[in-house]
């Protein structure tokens, strides 16, 4: 195994394309994982958080449309997830960068 910070840190920023492409966000950041888990030191870690975090917003982003209707409490739900899908990234990628572990809060353990 070797050692690319730089290629964990463009796995986190890569779910910023959301905001160009919509579902590039999650394809790009599970396409490094799937690929370079068992070769990257650190790697499966980290893609196994992406991963974890960006199926959780879109099901938060799911319960949020019927709350649209019912209570108007969706646009803010909506709101603050497309918030948190922006900051966060950013500071994991710094994370990265500085070799600590990646933390996304709001994220259900689908794979672990």
């Amino acid at each position: 195994m070797r050692e690319d910070n730089q290629l964990i840190v463009f796995m986190h920023l890569s779910q910023l394309l959301d905001l160009v492409t919509g579902v590039g966000g999650f394809l790009v950041p599970l396409i490094i994982w799937l690929r370079n888990r068992d070769r990257i030191y650190k790697l499966d870690a980290h893609g196994k958080a992406i991963v974890n975090f960006q199926l959780s917003l879109f099901v938060l982003a799911f319960i949020s449309i019927p709350l649209i209707l019912f209570f108007g409490i969706g646009i803010l739900m909506l709101l603050a997830l497309a918030c948190i899908n922006v900051i966060f990234p950013v500071i994991n990628a710094i994370r990265a960068g500085q070799d600590e572990p990646a933390y996304y809060p709001f994220s259900f353990r689908f794979i672990s």
